[in-house]
């Protein structure tokens, strides 16, 4: 059935909401069994230590890249009234919030993306920081932060339009795009060809990758058929997270869309791998210590997504596909804060080994 029939027969909404359930489903999938996850790649690469978790990543975002790129380049879709591009944006409010965000999720040890996947499989820290992520983001949004928010934002803006894309401030454009994501695949397959990957490695990490431009070319197709105003987005998980907290907490919430479905779908296909590769299992926290830092790190990560404008795949993925300089830069920071919090806090610190008389003075 064409885009017109079905909206015709379900209307706008259904219809946005049935193709997020059944993208984040997908992604759900591929991100539980590829283990894709931003702050496990940023740790491998700032320690130097490349692996398995690095490798993940960029194909992931490769892939992404390429998928996006192509659809422009075919005249699928066209991206350029996506609000990453054709909305005033803010620098500072990337650089920041990208920073905050890379420490949150190196103190929650998960991105948003990533504590939706873990608590769909069991792990109760996961669903504590989530839902912390989502009262601070939605307190980001339009509660207690936003005024901090919004004067963030203001110190450095950028209007909407070519001078939000990279690839016309360059004068790339969509063929030096996708030369550049095919770069990274290139380097994203040699990195996984030395961590010697079994199949659901290659299939999660492109699966990952493309879904996030599934989500572009999906509702790109809805508005383009649709007589109402539908926005053209991809995959963000602050926004939708700070809509559900409302939905349950409020009668007043968002209209179904999009980001209705997207949720309980990466929950379910999260679920759904978990069980496929038997890592179904409760887990919670081993003592009170730490969940100061997972509470601390879960509202760096809420405030930071929605200052920044997106999370680790919002920004970091979906936005960095269509080439939006403010994505790349929430991403830099990202990776800059990520790498500082984990040298300060968790990289393992190398001890001088004990000589004779140290051995004399440790023994009881």
């Amino acid at each position: 059935m064409s885009f017109p029939a079905l909206l015709e027969r379900f209307g706008e909404p259904a219809v946005l909401a049935a193709g997020g359930a059944a993208i984040g489903l997908a992604f759900g999938l591929f991100a539980q069994r590829s283990q894709f996850c931003l702050r496990a790649a940023v740790i491998e690469f700032w320690r130097r230590e490349p692996g398995q978790k690095l490798a993940v990543w960029l194909l992931a975002f490769s892939a992404a890249v390429v998928g996006v790129q192509v659809l422009v380049l075919s005249g699928a879709m066209d991206v350029s009234g996506a609000r990453q591009l054709a909305a005033r944006g803010s620098i500072s409010g990337a650089l920041v919030g990208g920073l905050l965000f890379g420490a949150g999720m190196v103190l929650t040890r998960g991105c948003a993306s990533r504590l939706l996947v873990l608590a769909a499989q069991g792990n109760l820290r996961a669903v504590m920081s989530g839902l912390i992520f989502a009262v601070a983001a939605q307190a980001s949004l339009a509660g207690v932060l936003a005024p901090l928010r919004l004067g963030i934002s203001e110190w450095w803006t950028v209007d909407g339009g070519a001078g939000r894309d990279l690839l016309a401030v360059t004068g790339l454009g969509p063929w030096g795009g996708l030369a550049l994501g095919g770069i990274w695949l290139a380097a994203a397959i040699w990195y996984a060809l030395r961590s010697g990957w079994g199949l659901w490695k290659w299939v999660g990490g492109l699966g990952t990758g493309l879904m996030v431009a599934a989500g572009w070319w999906f509702t790109a197709a809805v508005s383009a058929n649709s007589f109402a105003i539908v926005p053209v987005q991809g995959l963000t998980f602050s926004g939708p997270s700070a809509e559900w907290l409302m939905r349950v907490l409020s009668t007043g919430a968002a209209p179904a869309g999009f980001d209705f479905g997207l949720l309980p779908g990466v929950v379910a296909g999260s679920f759904l791998g978990a069980w496929l590769g038997g890592s179904l299992k409760l887990e919670g926290f081993t003592g009170g210590a730490s969940m100061p830092r997972y509470i601390a790190g879960a509202v760096l990560m809420g405030f930071g997504a929605m200052l920044a404008g997106g999370c680790a795949v919002g920004a970091g993925v979906t936005g960095g596909a269509v080439f939006a300089l403010t994505s790349w830069l929430t991403l830099v920071g990202m990776w800059t804060g990520a790498g500082l919090t984990d040298r300060w806090l968790d990289r393992p610190r190398s001890v001088p080994a004990a000589g004779p008389a140290d051995a004399a003075m440790a023994a009881p």
